[in-house]
Formats: structure tokens, sequence, C-alpha cells
């Protein structure tokens, strides 16, 4: 029987663990899917290289508000795709073939795994082994849906007219139209990319807004200017489906919008964007007597999965999705260094064991308008009682916004007695690059007030509007 040094499990965030540090060690590494994990392969990256054709599509169609005459005629869509993957798909097959091929002390298992015990693995072949450490880093998968009619073990097969974001953007040619089921930002960023391709969408909400765990000033914008372009229904979901002829969706409400319409829907195509689920079930997590809360296994700062006891696993890390309450790839990288830091401490090659800092996490949604948030929204500081003060700058209050000519604000939260900011939220052009700004002074803790004066800003940069938004937060004469 084989035995590890290390198990890492997963090659999304996971693949980054092993470098020449761990050269001296014997290594397993499993992965039953594509290396690269969502991210490169079905994730961030393959999205936003259809989302900036689809934003220039979009500013194509009518571009009327800057005094211009434009239209959109088009998408040569196998040669966008062929150019999105050629290049996604060269980098998963180097990615495996150097960690299958070129190094000597790692071994692939191209497979799933599970836990037979507390150092012991079977892959779904039957082979067996024990390793020393294990890194959990599986990620998460589409979560599925549930409706009558509808058959999930044959969703994002070749013909079947159901699909995720496992296998949307791999669809030969576009439909005609295009249904989509989910309000978050995986719903509206697809919706964005095709209907601005010319695809007639659809996009069923359960709620009465769009993207509603964001802020309620920015969910409520987003949603008016959305809707501008992208027909949605709101209140409803999916009772059954038909798939018979393309799809029928039967729909009944769901009682949070009034005057919601429950007609069948029809399209070609179909897509499930209901959320994430964490990739724990196959992994038999109680041999190792991990804890997990939901579907999440639970860990401490150090990225330690937690046993039933409460103490921490010797040797039993995990990062990313399975294991963070942030489904988000920078989140992943930074647990992803941590781990890597923690195992080197563990072998004797490090001193000290270094915890992730969770305490400033930005996000960012790519779909038209643009989104860049990071900490609190007004109604969590409403709720949790924080005594805090409130600015908001709308693009058009700035020059640049005057040049742009379309709707666009941003929003920042503050401490009323600190001055540090606890939440910024920007929404229009830019989003996510503008909303860094307010990331660099949470974590370094600049003030809200020494953030605005202690610089010179550009003029007349988009970035007035983040300026303009600090100088209007009033922490009143007590705070100066």
């Amino acid at each position: 029987m084989a035995h590890f040094d290390l198990l890492v499990i997963g090659t999304g965030s996971g693949n980054s663990i092993v470098d020449d540090r761990f050269s001296h060690l014997k290594v397993a590494i499993a992965e039953e899917w594509l290396f690269g994990g969502t991210c490169l392969n079905v994730g961030c990256i393959p999205t936003k290289m259809l989302v900036y054709p689809a934003e220039v599509a979009h500013s194509s169609t009518d571009s009327t508000h800057l005094n211009l005459q434009t239209s959109f005629n088009g998408v040569d869509w196998p040669g966008l795709s062929n150019r999105v993957f050629g290049r996604i798909d060269a980098i998963e097959a180097d990615g495996r073939d150097y960690r299958t091929n070129r190094l000597d002390n790692v071994t692939v298992y191209p497979e799933r795994v599970h836990f037979t015990g507390r150092n012991s693995a079977q892959t779904a072949s039957g082979d067996t082994f024990t390793f020393e450490r294990v890194v959990i880093a599986t990620g998460s998968s589409p979560t599925p849906l549930k409706a009558t009619g509808l058959d999930w073990d044959r969703v994002d097969t070749e013909n079947y007219p159901v699909k995720t974001s496992n296998s949307i953007m791999r669809i030969p040619t576009l439909p005609r139209s295009l249904v989509i089921v989910g309000s978050g930002f995986i719903a509206v960023e697809f919706a964005h990319i095709f209907s601005s391709l010319g695809v007639e969408v659809t996009v069923l909400a359960r709620g009465n807004r769009l993207l509603g765990n964001h802020d309620h000033d920015v969910s409520q914008a987003f949603t008016q200017q959305f809707c501008e372009s992208v027909n949605v229904r709101f209140g409803v979901e999916v009772e059954s489906v038909d798939t018979a002829d393309g799809v029928t969706l039967t729909l009944k409400e769901t009682g949070r919008a009034e005057g919601a319409d429950t007609s069948a829907v029809e399209a070609d195509l179909m897509l499930v964007a209901v959320g994430r689920t964490r990739s724990t079930h196959a992994l038999n997590v109680d041999a190792l007597d991990a804890t997990t809360d939901g579907d999440r296994l639970v860990v401490d700062e150090y990225q330690r999965v937690m046993s039933s006891s409460g103490e921490p696993l010797d040797g039993v890390w995990a990062l990313g999705d399975v294991c963070s309450e942030h489904l988000l790839k920078h989140v992943a990288n930074a647990e992803a260094r941590t781990v890597q830091h923690n195992i080197l401490v563990d072998v004797g090659l490090e001193p000290t064991p270094v915890s992730t800092d969770h305490s400033v996490i930005p996000a960012a949604v790519f779909s038209h308008p643009q989104i860049g948030s990071v900490g609190a929204t007004e109604e969590q500081l409403r709720e949790e009682g924080v005594d805090y003060v409130s600015s908001t700058c709308e693009y058009g209050g700035v020059a640049f916004g005057w040049a742009l000519n379309a709707p666009g604000f941003a929003k920042v939260l503050a401490h009323k007695t600190t001055r540090q900011i606890l939440g910024a939220h920007v929404i229009g052009e830019q989003a996510a690059s503008l909303v860094q700004l307010f990331v660099q002074a949470m974590a370094f803790k600049i003030p809200a007030d020494n953030m605005a004066r202690g610089q010179m800003w550009i003029h007349p940069a988009l970035t007035e509007v983040v300026e303009n938004a600090l100088l209007g937060l009033n922490f009143g004469e007590d705070a100066r």
C-alpha cells in the first residue's frame, strides 16, 4: 500500500500548495474533474472573457446617450468560444501534465477519493493508500434544482436542454431563447452575456429584486437598470419542467412579489443558477472525525479542520469553498497561502504558523451594471446597532461621470467615532476597480477622512466619485 507525506484533494486553489519547497515530500494529488478547478475552467476566468465582449456588444446596441449611432450586428460564437477555451484548455492540460509527468515526487490520482480512516483513503477504482497530512480543497458545484420532470442526472449532457455554469459556455451554438433560474451573481452575469449577444433571455427570481444579499440601495438600483434590457419575472419558482421540445416551465408564486406572472415559460435552453453546494458529500469526512456545518467543513483560523470534540485535527487542513463562508476565488487563494505556510511549519521549514485574515473581503458582480462591494451593508449595521454615518456620490456628481452620461454611484459607510470604513458599495462603470480603493483603506485601517484628504486624486478620473463619497461623510464636530 502506498504511503504519502501529503495528500491534496482538489486542484483549484489547492493546486498552488505544492512548490519546490515540497520536493522532499512524497505527495499525492487527487482530482476527479479538471485541473485548475471552477475558476479556471467554468468560472471567473472564462466568464470574464465573455463578459467583456458582451459589454462591448451591449454598448454598441444603443449609444444614443453618447450621441452616437451604433448597432450590434451579431457574434461569431464558435470563434469567441474557441478563443476563450483554446486558452483555458491549454492551461488545464499543461497543469495536469506538469503534476502528472514532470514531478518525480508527485503521484496524481485522476479520480474521486474518499476517506476510509483518519489517515487512509481509497480511490473510486479501488486503490488504497495512507497519508500523514491532507489538504481538502474540493470546492463547490452547482446546486440542483428540485422540480417535477427535471432529470438532474442528465443536466449538462450534450442533448439535454438544461445546463449549469459547468456547461453553458461550451454550447456549440447560441440558442434563440434562454431561461435562467436564479437571481444571484451567476444568474445575472450569464443573463448579461447572452442577452447582450442577441439571445432572448428571461430570468426567474424568487424574490422581489435581484442580488438581494447586497446593500439595498445597490440591489434596488441594479434591479431597475438590469430590467431595462433583460426580462425578469419576480416572485416565482419552477414547479415543473418539460424537456420534450426545448424547455417548458410551469411556475408558481413564492409570495415574495406582488402581481407575479406565473404563466408558462418556453425557451430553447434553460440555465440553473440557484446557488452552489460545497463538495463534501462524497468524501466521507466522518472517517476523519471532521466537524461540518451543513455542507461546510468547519476550520479554525489556521485552516485546520475541527474534530467533533472541538479540537483541531493535526495534519488536516481545508481551504476554499469547501470550508469558507465566502465562495470567492481570492478568498480561496488567501487560504491556500495560509495552508501552504502551515504545512511547511509542520515539516519544520517555517517557524511559526499563520492565520487567514477574513476581516476585509471584497467581491464584484460583472454584469450590467457592474458592482463592487466590501464590508457591511447599511441594513447589517442598522441591525447590529452600530453608530455609523453614510455618504453617497452619484457618478453624475464628478466630471468623468459627465463623460459616461450613465447612472452609477459609490456609497460608503463609516463608524461615527473611529471614522473607520465599515463598508463600501459601488455600482456602475469600473465598479470592481473603484471599490479596491475602499478595500485598501479598510485593510490598512486608514480613517475615512484621512483617506479623502491625505492624498491627491487625479482630476478628472472616475476615482473622484470615491473621493467625494468619503468627503460627504459627516462625523460631526466631536470627531474632527
